[in-house]
């Protein structure tokens, strides 16, 4: 049987890469990003294709899904942007930036992912599955990080509203929320604080849970973090 698709959207060589690990075995993969460097380390490792892409253009977005051989039956968006500094002093342009990639990309991705989709055959019951790669900031904003909190709050509501209409559809959509910090590459954990970041490819394995989520039971939202992490 021909293996099912995924696309990771995002790509760089912490959590997204994980992501391609996890999927690489039994999905075949079509890694986008906006610059290719890491990304094409990733899919040497995992065999993917690999397409440059800003996901805030829409033509191209489209283009990309239009061009998979067949519907993907797992599609993930994970990238975000922030702009950091005291509302007074923030730039409209600076935000209005990172508002589209978090939340604007987001809904270009889920509205082509879907359209492709809904085209499908269900198997198992199922026509696929959407993800977003959240943060705690789309559930509280925190100071001097406005753009943030806007772009995951509108991306958690997207997530949300597709849910309740695409799950009667056989479409499984869910948001993570990424409470706390990522041990990406380079990055160390406090000498006085171990074991206090979350894993990649311990994240990855919550996704690949909701992928094989039976939809009796699908989740819709879901938060990841570390023992250590204050609610």
């Amino acid at each position: 049987m021909q293996k099912p698709h995924a696309v990771i959207i995002g790509v760089g060589d912490g959590l997204s890469a994980a992501l391609a690990r996890n999927l690489a075995a039994d999905h075949v993969l079509t890694l986008a990003a906006r610059s290719g460097d890491k990304m094409a380390a990733v899919a040497v490792e995992t065999g993917a294709e690999t397409v440059l892409l800003d996901a805030t253009d829409e033509d191209v977005v489209a283009n990309l899904f239009a061009a998979l051989p067949a519907p993907p039956r797992v599609v993930i968006y994970n990238p975000s942007a922030r702009v950091r500094g005291p509302i007074a002093e923030l730039s409209a342009d600076d935000v209005r930036r990172a508002v589209e990639v978090t939340a604007i990309g987001a809904f270009l991705t889920a509205k082509h992912a879907a359209k492709r989709m809904l085209a499908a055959e269900p198997i198992d019951g199922t026509r696929g599955t959407i993800l977003f790669t959240g943060a705690s900031a789309g559930v509280k904003g925190f100071p001097q990080s406005a753009p943030f909190a806007m772009g995951k709050f509108a991306q958690r509501g997207l997530a949300e509203s597709m849910a309740r209409e695409l799950h009667p559809q056989d479409i499984h959509v869910a948001w993570i929320n990424i409470d706390g910090a990522i041990l990406n590459p380079g990055r160390t954990e406090p000498a006085d604080n171990p074991s206090s970041m979350l894993r990649p490819e311990a994240i990855a394995r919550t996704y690949r849970h909701l992928i094989e989520q039976d939809r009796s039971a699908w989740t819709h939202e879901v938060a990841v973090r570390p023992w250590v992490e204050r609610f």
